[in-house]
């Protein structure tokens, strides 16, 4: 299990405290979570890896307020996010955490600006300053002379860093990301990844992120591992050893 000796518990936006989940299968019992502490902290990004069936998108589930866990505690933002009602954990998962997946599910229709400006019109803000936050976080992610392109229009990478773009448009305290890159080139995830790394350090997000590309581990603050229930901080061969 891993604790973090470099900053206060208090200053954690999000904190898992002995998280444990199982599942049914047939007769068995899977243990995919066993006793899970994890910090993550504003500005910081914290990558995980592990051997695939470890439990990575489980964990990611229950610390983006989508799963509950079957024991621990998940605090956010100073509160049990456990004991919260069903509108206040979506109202949460709404205006306080990002999600970003390998594929970025962007909407067709729409150009670059209104893709990024949905979420914050479906929140109830004007279109116009929609559309200026968005063209903001476009800038930021050297998209602004795209903006105006739908996503047919776009490359791979284009279409990945609009997806992070719009996870970003409410100011989410905490971003979670479920293998990112994992649908593009080497190339082309280092320039994603480093879109992502230098816009979540200008808006304090802290990221948690799940990858099986060993290279974008040196962009991250931590990475830790999770293999057998547990998480703890990765030996240097475990990126090595994961994939």
């Amino acid at each position: 299990m891993m604790t973090d000796t470099n900053a206060s518990r208090t200053d954690a936006v999000l904190s898992l405290r002995q998280v444990s989940r199982q599942y049914k299968s047939g007769d068995r019992i899977l243990h995919v979570l066993r006793g899970v502490d994890l910090d993550l902290f504003p500005g910081e990004i914290c990558g995980m890896i592990g051997p695939s069936g470890s439990g990575k998108s489980t964990l990611l589930h229950v610390a983006g307020l989508l799963e509950k866990p079957d024991a621990g505690h998940v605090m956010f933002g100073g509160k049990d996010a456990l004991k919260m009602s069903d509108d206040a954990r979506t109202h949460a998962r709404r205006l306080q955490l990002g999600f970003v997946y390998q594929f970025h599910h962007l909407l067709p229709e729409l150009n670059a600006v209104d893709n990024v400006a949905a979420p914050l019109m479906i929140n109830g803000q004007s279109r116009s300053k929609a559309r200026k936050r968005a063209q903001e976080l476009l800038r930021m992610m050297n998209l602004n002379e795209r903006d105006h392109h739908r996503p047919g229009q776009l490359s791979g990478g284009e279409q990945q860093r609009v997806a992070i773009a719009r996870s970003l448009a409410n100011k989410p305290k905490v971003l979670i990301a479920d293998e990112p890159t994992g649908n593009l080139d080497p190339n082309t995830s280092r320039v994603v990844f480093q879109s992502l790394f230098d816009i979540a350090k200008q808006e304090g997000v802290a990221v948690l992120v799940a990858t099986h590309n060993v290279e974008l581990t040196s962009y991250m603050d931590r990475v830790l591992a999770l293999q057998n229930g547990l998480l703890g901080p990765a030996p240097q061969r475990a990126a090595a050893d994961s994939v």
